[in-house]
């Protein structure tokens, strides 16, 4: 874990390095100033000479500026590198999500990713911020007043060591109980956050069926989870200020009774005495900074395992050594085909496909909810990898193209439709780059989304929102097979995509398809017989088989189930999925 996330330092090594530095410096400073303090008591005060109060005087106002300076210098580099660190981690993180397959996707929730670039990376900059500062100053500081404690009275020093070792053994019991809660509160953050983004996103289904009362008892549970874990574990870290309160005071009092005891037998001056209350105080403080370390470090340490976690996984799915880039044509082979979304679950989605599909060919796909509809054309494109058997694109199989290159001439409109924020034409350049307006329209016409895009006031360069919550379903669908139509595929899949749309722009945009891309093999995934019964072939699936692949009259003839859906759907009533 600790080498994965130190990797991402990178261009900020060098601030990494000067942040301690010249907190090192500002340390050296600051222990120096009791000691010259010492002086000016002892040799300008107590004797009376001006001189020498002039004298330390001017070096101990150097030392403070030199202090200041140094420390200004330190929290500057400490925040550029804290900052820089925190801003490459998040891109990290970005970056290696855009490589999952939809299986590495599956491991992790939306909110839980979100929690991760958000909640946990700031948790790892305040901490990496201390651990550069605080983590070296604390030490430095307690290593350099001790030396100076036992330069100046060895015997007095002793209470030092017996206040570390009382206040280390605090220290281990408060981390060890707040580590393990603090593992807890960061995923409870995850379900605080998968409630929020479930009910934003849903707020329409949620005000329709007027469930504001079930989604806010629902956030309540969530939010006061994660408030009884924060009180536990804040709890327990309280204890940190009383207990160093208490080896602060009782070092006081400790060393106020015995170097007076010395002061009295000659073996310790006043200034020496007034030097060893400042050591003291910058030890407890170094040891006070060192416990808010520790708390900070064990609170970024399970954000630090979530984070690690992303970016040491690693895709399922990656190119070849040597993938090919050229895909002949739109033919698709399944070759007894088995496929599990959990490998060696033993619980088989599809199972045994054998197709043999022409290029150029339209081809429907019909089956009840579950059947493997969307998992059979996931594989062409390879959003999966298959457990067993082979799927083959343009007589190659498609473990052997390079991914980008196999993406764009197998183009996917996928069962639910998702739009970005932009313009029109920037979404349809998804598609392609660098298309031009006149591509984009053309796209669009193929599409049927030419009719209610010239209505619109803007045409072309409209504003889509967030999610494309400004259009209607059936518009967002035929925009997005537009924007799948700019790649010119050689293989067309369309996951149930028109399913929002009328009956009759259905037929045109069919009708459009067999006109304008003849020669492109289209895959149609449909809920209405009338969607696919003009394809030259249709594959009906059940239960993650092949019942039957045939003309759509030879179907009529020969196969139970599609004989069932089509009278069911033709006799007007019926629900798909439950023939009569």
């Amino acid at each position: 874990m600790i080498k994965t996330l130190l990797g991402q330092i990178r261009e900020y090594r060098l601030a990494s390095f000067l942040a301690p530095l010249f907190t090192g410096l500002e340390v050296l400073m600051e222990v120096l100033i009791p000691f010259v303090t010492a002086a000016i008591i002892d040799k300008g005060i107590e004797t009376g000479n001006i001189s020498q109060i002039y004298r330390y005087g001017g070096i101990m106002l150097i030392m403070a500026f030199l202090s200041l300076l140094f420390g200004t210098l330190a929290g500057r580099f400490a925040a550029k590198a804290s900052s820089g660190f925190a801003c490459n981690l998040r891109e990290a993180i970005y970056e290696n999500v855009q490589t999952f397959s939809f299986s590495n996707i599956d491991k992790y929730s939306t909110a839980g990713l979100v929690t991760r670039m958000t909640t946990d990376v700031t948790n790892l900059q305040n901490a990496y911020q201390m651990i550069l500062r605080i983590a070296v100053r604390a030490p430095l500081m307690l290593l350099c007043s001790m030396i100076m404690c036992f330069f100046i009275s060895a015997h007095l020093s002793c209470i030092f060591l017996v206040a570390i070792l009382f206040l280390g053994a605090a220290l281990v019991f408060i981390m060890t109980r707040t580590t393990r809660i603090f593992t807890q509160v960061f995923r409870r953050y995850d379900d605080l956050n998968a409630s929020v983004q479930e009910n934003v996103s849903a707020i329409r289904v949620v005000k329709a069926f007027v469930r504001e009362d079930y989604e806010n008892a629902k956030f309540k549970k969530a939010a006061d989870t994660l408030y009884r874990l924060f009180v536990k574990a804040e709890s327990t870290l309280v204890l940190n200020s009383p207990v160093m309160m208490l080896v602060i005071y009782g070092c006081i009092i400790a060393l106020s009774w015995m170097g007076a005891r010395f002061i009295v037998a000659g073996e310790l001056s006043t200034g020496e005495l007034t030097s060893l209350f400042s050591y003291v105080m910058s030890v407890l403080m170094s040891l006070m900074m060192l416990s808010m370390v520790f708390v900070m470090i064990s609170m970024s340490a399970a954000s630090g395992r979530r984070i690690a976690e992303v970016l040491q996984e690693k895709a399922d799915l990656v190119n070849p050594p040597c993938p090919e880039t050229e895909i002949p044509d739109g033919r698709i082979d399944f070759n007894h085909v088995s496929f599990s979304y959990k490998h060696g679950s033993g619980k088989e989605t599809l199972t045994d496909i054998d197709l043999h599909i022409h290029s150029g060919e339209t081809i429907g796909i019909v089956g009840g909810t579950g059947s493997g509809k969307s998992s059979l054309v996931n594989l062409i494109s390879r959003l999966y990898d298959a457990d067993s058997g082979s799927i083959c694109v343009g007589g190659k199989n498609v473990q052997s193209y390079d991914l980008e290159s196999l993406r764009n001439q197998v183009s996917v409109v996928l069962q639910k439709n998702v739009l970005f924020s932009g313009t029109i034409l920037d979404n349809l350049r998804w598609g392609k780059e660098d298309a031009t307006e006149e591509e984009c329209m053309e796209a669009c016409r193929q599409a049927c989304a030419d009719e209610f895009i010239e209505r619109l006031p803007d045409k072309y360069n409209t504003w889509i929102e967030q999610g494309g919550s400004n259009v209607s379903g059936g518009q967002k669908q035929r925009l997005c097979i537009a924007r799948a139509l700019l790649k010119k595929p050689k293989v067309l899949i369309l996951d149930d995509s028109t399913s929002a749309v009328d009956t009759a722009t259905d037929a045109r945009i069919r009708a459009a398809f067999s006109q304008k891309i003849p020669g492109t093999t289209k895959l149609i995934i449909a809920q209405r017989i009338t969607s696919v019964q003009d394809a030259d072939r249709i594959i009906v699936l059940d239960n993650g088989t092949v019942s039957a692949f045939d003309t759509h009259e030879n179907l009529l003839k020969n196969s139970q189930i599609y004989r069932e859906i089509y009278e069911a759907q033709t006799m007007g009533g019926g629900d798909f999925d439950q023939p009569a």
